[in-house]
C-alpha cells in the first residue's frame, strides 16, 4: 500500500508506503471489531506515515501537548520558518528563547524543546538503538527528558518506530473517540477503554489512528 505525496514548498513527488503489517491488522481488527468494521472502510485509503526523523517527532510531539491540532500545526510552521526551514537540534539551539516564544510556545515547551535538542546533541539517548528496544525500554529512557511523559514517548513509538500495538490511554482524542463510538457519548474509563481496547491486539496502534480518523478526519503528523 502506498501514496504519492506532492511536498508545496518545492513540489517533490514522494511515495509514503504503509507500515508492513497495516493490511493484515485491517484485515484482522474488521474480522473481531463490530466498529473497526465500519470504520477502516470509511478511511481505508489513509495509513499511519511517519517523517522518519526522531527529532523531529518528538519535538512537534512537545508543541502539541495540550493544545488542539490546527493549533499545533500553527505553532509548528512558526517553528519551521524560525529554524530557517531545518528543524534539527543545532538550529533550536541556535533560537534565543524571545524567537521560540514568538513562534507560539510557552515558556515551559520553550525548556522542554531545548532540553530535547541538547539530550540529542549530547549523545546521552541511544537513538540508533531505538528500532531493537522493546516499547517499555524506550519509553522509560524518552521520559528521562524534561517535558516528555508516557504520552508524548507513545506518540513516539507510533509515529516515528510505527510500532503495531500501543494504546495511548492518555490521549484525550482516543478516549473520546472510543466514547462516541462504544459508549454512544457516555464519559468512559480508562479501564473502560482499556477493555475495548483488549479486542484489538496486537494492531491498537491500527484501531487508535482510525478511531483518531473518526473524529478528525485529517490525519496528524509527527
Amino acid at each position: 500500500m502506498a501514496q504519492t505525496i506532492v511536498s508545496n514548498a518545492n513540489q517533490t513527488v514522494l511515495e509514503a508506503v504503509a507500515p508492513h503489517y497495516w493490511e493484515q491488522a485491517c484485515a484482522e481488527l474488521m474480522k473481531n471489531d463490530r466498529i473497526m468494521r465500519k470504520l477502516i472502510p470509511k478511511f481505508g485509503s489513509g495509513f499511519l506515515m511517519t517523517r522518519g526523523d526522531p527529532f523531529v517527532t518528538l519535538a512537534r510531539s512537545i508543541v502539541g501537548q495540550q493544545i488542539s491540532v490546527s493549533a499545533a500545526q500553527a505553532v509548528w510552521d512558526r517553528v519551521v520558518l524560525a529554524s530557517k526551514k531545518k528543524v534539527n537540534p543545532k538550529n533550536i539551539l541556535a533560537l534565543t528563547v524571545e524567537e521560540l516564544r514568538a513562534a507560539g510556545l510557552s515558556g515551559r515547551k520553550v525548556e522542554y524543546i531545548q532540553d530535547l535538542a541538547e539530550h540529542f546533541i549530547s549523545g546521552r539517548l541511544h537513538a540508533n538503538q531505538w528500532q531493537e528496544m522493546d516499547d517499555e525500554s524506550v519509553i522509560k529512557e524518552l521520559s528521562e527528558i524534561r517535558g516528555i511523559g508516557r504520552w508524548t514517548a507513545e506518540m513516539f513509538l507510533i509515529f516515528n518506530l510505527t510500532r503495531p500495538n500501543i494504546l495511548p490511554l492518555d490521549d484525550i482524542g482516543l478516549i473520546k473517540a472510543i466514547s462516541l463510538s462504544y459508549f454512544s457519548g457516555e464519559p468512559v474509563s480508562r479501564h473502560e477503554a482499556r477493555e475495548v481496547a483488549a479486542n484489538w491486539a496486537p494492531w491498537r496502534t491500527v484501531a487508535t489512528w482510525y478511531l483518531w480518523r473518526s473524529i478528525d478526519p485529517i490525519p496528524v503528523e509527527y
